[in-house]
């Protein structure tokens, strides 16, 4: 089975940078895809980033030129480099994953428990 554990979150300025990782066991070489998700208080989820097993990577529109998802160790880690932070970024970010392609945010069945982030101005 699929178990996901984030890191990296904490509280920065607006136009800094964080780095979150997600630690991943379980998750089959391909196909998969691996993502992150965010959610404020209040707010909808939303998909942020995602990447698949042969790199292909989607971005949300307000992420875009700011966030970079990565992977490494065949999918075993995956990080999210998050630069010039705003505080609309403010919010829970979660890994997700699951055995399969990626389909811009489709629903996941594995998810990690979040970390937070938190961007002041």
């Amino acid at each position: 089975r699929v178990q996901l554990v984030e890191s990296g979150g904490g509280s920065v300025q607006a136009g800094g940078s964080l780095r979150l990782s997600c630690a991943a066991s379980g998750l089959p070489f391909s196909p998969y895809c691996m993502a992150w998700f965010r959610q404020a208080p209040g707010k909808e989820r939303e998909g942020v980033a995602e990447i698949d097993s042969d790199g292909a990577m989607n971005y949300a529109d307000s992420v875009q030129g700011r966030f970079t998802i990565s992977k490494a160790n065949a999918g075993n880690t995956l990080y999210l480099q998050m630069n010039k932070l705003q505080p609309e970024d403010t919010a829970e970010y979660y890994c997700a994953a699951d055995h399969k392609d990626c389909e811009g945010f489709a629903e996941f069945h594995y998810w990690g428990q979040g970390t937070q982030v938190t961007v002041s101005s």
